[in-house]
């Protein structure tokens, strides 16, 4: 319908990066939105089909997108992270993909009709998870940190593992039938796939000397890993295909353990790379889909397939892998039944395809919509389905949006404390046992260490936390606090307190990147506030009701009084800010620091009132 290539372009990332946002903004999987978006504007519509109208250039743009993808995911993969998940890690990665690989050529050969090579072919594929659909499920569903992270890991690295038992299938199958196949082409497979792993790890481990060493200037470092990454992934893929996507995982698992001082901007800027390319690539894949297909996915035959996939195979694999580990039956039922397949199934399902097609098998016909049913199916069902489990299994650590508060002192207790009494978790954290004492001996949650350590990146589970407030009485100290904090909570949901004018770091003219929202006001800095709750101001609610509305709240409550934050019906939290409102509504809890003069006019009319009713003429 849309000529112009250009159109085209932006559509597509208006609508990968439009249905990010959809779903960001309604708690819905990312995923299937982008899949639903996809389809409308094409199969459904026929306004576009990339694979047809970018052509030759298709299939090269999905390969190096799915490489950058897979990259950034194994970035984070570093093995301090799996301490004491080794064991159901692995045989997840290797018992329990190749309990899959079998099921699940069963499953296509008895239940959708494929012949055996095709089964196996399919079924190889067809363990892979990966970190385009897990990624956003895990950062959705806010799991508890062991299943979380064993879902990544396996996501991340069965990836390269599923496509090579792909090929290593299609390799014997030549082999068996006599098209081409010799041993030497399965040693050339081998050999480029141990190549490819040294490839990756050289790469790595080159590129992190030169950017320790200081051969490569801060502005060039994410360019030349980005420019790595495609040659790492080009390199290998040309020699044996697939073997790519194993070569970039060692690269960045090998760059993520050497810890190099510059790691944190190159996740930051990969991330960013990866989230536009999972917007658009999902789009462009479900958009090259053809009716044919869609409707070709309604047969018996694949339905029963899918569902043994789902409640079978799955579920099989992963409760015989992990037998005699650590993992809690909740842990164990929720993994079993999450793993949604993705971009890396459909991209080497279609490969595949018109591969086995050329080679004589015409069952391969049907892969296409088989890998879509089932992508489909477990991104929809997966996507939907996992808070609620986690929930049920008690793995979830959903709730009221927590508050990290880092410093510990008289403020900052009475301020948990007030969070706490209207069920908002929150943690005060601070390097010192001395400033953590008033708040342990009140009960407060408390994390002692130093919240910039690498130490605490694995020490404190920081997923219940959508806030945080710097609010130690060094004003340098909370600004790079909020601002090494940005990428995990957000610039909108980081604040500090005032910066001290009179005395400290003479920060107040700091460029407006650096630093988080400053907490309440202008006026209330660290000595300010602590003063206060020193000489006796407390923190306290008020309910908003149509009788008694915001307007007359302001009206009547003391001059002196700060306006701290809002506890909203929604059961979120809204904090007061310099150059922020806040919308106050009916039923909403108003939290201030008011003068103690408030509360004993408070006591009496307490008093007054009980006294009133307690005289014989009442």
């Amino acid at each position: 319908m849309f000529d112009s290539l250009l159109f085209q372009l932006m559509l597509i990332g208006l609508l990968g990066v439009g249905a990010q946002w959809v779903a960001w903004r309604f708690r819905l999987p990312a995923i299937v939105i982008m899949s639903i978006a996809g389809l409308i504007v094409g199969p459904i519509f026929g306004w576009i089909d990339p694979e047809q109208d970018f052509g030759e250039l298709y299939s090269p743009i999905i390969s190096l997108a799915v490489a950058v993808i897979l990259f950034e995911g194994s970035l984070n993969l570093d093995f301090k992270e799996v301490r004491g998940l080794g064991r159901p890690v692995f045989r997840i990665v290797t018992v329990g993909a190749f309990i899959s690989w079998i099921f699940g050529a069963l499953a296509a050969h008895y239940v959708a009709g494929l012949s055996w090579a095709v089964a196996f072919v399919i079924g190889g594929l067809f363990i892979v998870t990966g970190p385009t659909v897990i990624l956003p499920l895990l950062r959705q569903a806010k799991l508890k940190p062991r299943p979380a992270k064993i879902l990544k890991w396996e996501g991340i690295i069965i990836d390269p593992i599923g496509a090579l038992l792909a090929v290593f299938a299609f390799e014997i199958i030549e082999f068996l039938i006599g098209n081409n196949g010799t041993p030497s082409a399965l040693l050339t497979f081998f050999l480029a796939s141990i190549f490819a792993v040294i490839l990756g790890y050289g790469l790595g481990k080159g590129v992190g000397w030169m950017f320790e060493t200081g051969y490569v200037p801060e502005f060039l470092k994410s360019p030349v890993v980005f420019a790595t990454v495609i040659a790492c992934f080009t390199i290998a893929d040309e020699i044996t295909h697939e073997t790519g996507l194993l070569s970039v995982t060692a690269m960045g698992m090998t760059m993520a353990n050497m810890h190099i001082s510059s790691i944190s901007d190159m996740r930051h800027f990969k991330e960013n790379i990866s989230l536009l390319f999972i917007s658009t690539i999902f789009v462009m894949l479900t958009a090259s889909l053809n009716r044919e297909t869609l409707i070709e996915i309604f047969n018996i035959e694949i339905i029963g397939f899918v569902l043994l996939m789902l409640f079978i195979v799955r579920p099989l694999s992963i409760m015989v892998s992990t037998w005699r580990t650590d993992l809690t039956t909740p842990e164990k039922v929720l993994v079993s039944w999450i793993a949604p397949r993705g971009i890396v199934a459909l991209t080497v399902a279609s490969y595949f395809a018109s591969v086995l097609l050329e080679a004589g098998f015409e069952d391969a016909s049907i892969l296409l919509s088989l890998t879509f049913a089932l992508v489909f199916t477990t991104v929809v069902a997966h996507g939907f389905s996992i808070g609620w489990l986690a929930k049920k299994l008690g793995l979830s650590m959903e709730g009221p949006p927590g508050v990290l508060i880092t410093g510990g002192n008289a403020f900052t207790t009475n301020l948990a404390k007030a969070l706490e009494d209207l069920k908002v978790p929150v943690l005060i954290s601070d390097a010192s046992w001395e400033k953590l004492a008033d708040a342990r001996s009140k009960g407060l949650k408390t994390y002692h260490g130093e919240i910039l350590s690498e130490q605490t990146e694995y020490h404190l589970e920081m997923t219940p936390y959508e806030y945080m407030i710097a609010a130690t009485e060094y004003d340098s100290y909370n600004a790079l606090v909020c601002t090494t904090f940005v990428p995990e909570f957000g610039r909108t949901n980081l604040f500090q307190l005032s910066l001290d004018k009179d005395e400290g770091d003479k920060l107040e003219d700091l460029v407006h990147t650096i630093g988080g929202r400053i907490f309440i006001g202008e006026y209330a800095t660290w000595e300010e506030l602590n003063q206060r709750v020193e000489n006796g101001y407390v923190f306290r609610k008020t309910t908003i009701t149509p009788q008694f509305t915001f307007k007359d709240y302001l009206d009547k409550k003391d001059e002196k009084a700060m306006l701290v934050f809002v506890k909203k019906q929604t059961n979120k939290v809204e904090f007061f800010s310099h150059k922020n409102g806040v919308k106050v509504e009916n039923g909403d809890i108003v939290v201030s620091l008011t003068p103690p003069i408030k509360e004993h006019e408070k006591i009496q009319e307490k008093l007054e009132k009980q006294r009133n009713g307690n005289r014989p003429d009442k």
